[in-house]
């Protein structure tokens, strides 16, 4: 290199350098269309994020939650009118069986109604060499709650060991905790007597067809009634064991075992009248409803 170029050195490294470095910033940039001049540094970027963010083609939007949805999915059940009440009944006999000794006894129910209200009609009763001994209740029934009913009415016992009586009825009736079926009803009758029943039942599902319900009842009387063989106090309580198996829902076939206890004055009143104080055996029957 001569003297006279040393001076122009410093010019031309200057030069070299703002080359490469526009020829860099120029390859870090999004291509552009032929012509087409760069005049926003960040419109790369923002083309970029915009694609992100937008859906993509053929994806499904879950619409937005309306009342209408909200309605559907939890109705209110409680608004009830007329023309969604209907009238409605139905027949059951819980128990319809012959027992050793040579006894058919029975046990049932009826209603007709509407959930506002129903008439229920139950009886039970048996019948043994000839002689029946019977109730019938008929009654007006209210519902408390979903689980339970208060009924109010009439209850007639047939002249079996006895003169026929009369009574008026105030009872409930209904599921308690752990589904026990629970009924328990009080009488008043003429003379200053009265009586109080209570009964529970239990049902054990072994299958989906084969149930094993138990049954458990008492009797107490507020005064003896010595010309039906009554005493006062607790007078009688009756447990049983049935196994069914349901046919269909509406028809099943049992057999069991049943204990009655007679208590207090009234084993006295059975021992005189020949009756026995205890009674047991084995009892094969029918359960339908319709």
């Amino acid at each position: 290199m001569t003297a006279r170029a040393w001076p122009l050195l410093p010019l031309a490294l200057w030069l070299g350098a703002a080359s490469a470095q526009d020829h860099a910033h120029r390859a870090t940039q999004a291509p552009q269309a032929a012509g087409e001049e760069q005049t926003d540094p960040h419109a790369a970027h923002r083309a970029m994020a915009s694609h992100v963010s937008a859906p993509m083609a053929g994806t499904y939007q879950v619409p937005p939650l309306t009342d209408a949805d909200r309605a559907a999915a939890f109705p209110v059940l409680h608004a009830r009118h007329d023309h969604r009440d209907p009238l409605v009944w139905m027949v059951q006999a819980d128990r319809f069986e012959y027992t050793q000794g040579d006894t058919l006894a029975w046990s049932g129910k009826a209603w007709i109604g509407r959930d506002r209200g129903r008439l229920w009609l139950r009886s039970e009763g048996e019948r043994s060499h000839g002689h029946v001994d019977a109730s019938l209740e008929a009654l007006w029934g209210r519902p408390l709650d979903a689980w339970w009913d208060v009924l109010a009415g009439l209850r007639h016992d047939t002249a079996g060991p006895g003169p026929a009586r009369d009574w008026l009825a105030l009872g409930v009736q209904g599921l308690a905790p752990y589904k026990f079926e629970v009924q328990a009803t009080a009488y008043l009758g003429s003379g200053g007597r009265s009586m109080l029943r209570a009964e529970a039942e239990y049902e054990l599902l072994l299958t989906n067809r084969l149930i094993l319900q138990t049954h458990l009842e008492a009797v107490l009387n507020g005064r003896a009634d010595p010309a039906r063989g009554t005493g006062a106090g607790l007078a009688q309580t009756s447990q049983g064991l049935r196994l069914r198996y349901e046919l269909r829902r509406e028809l099943a076939p049992y057999f069991g075992y049943a204990w009655t206890q007679r208590h207090g004055g009234s084993v006295d009143r059975a021992r005189l009248r020949g009756e026995p104080v205890r009674d047991h055996g084995w009892v094969a029957g029918v359960r339908f409803w319709f």
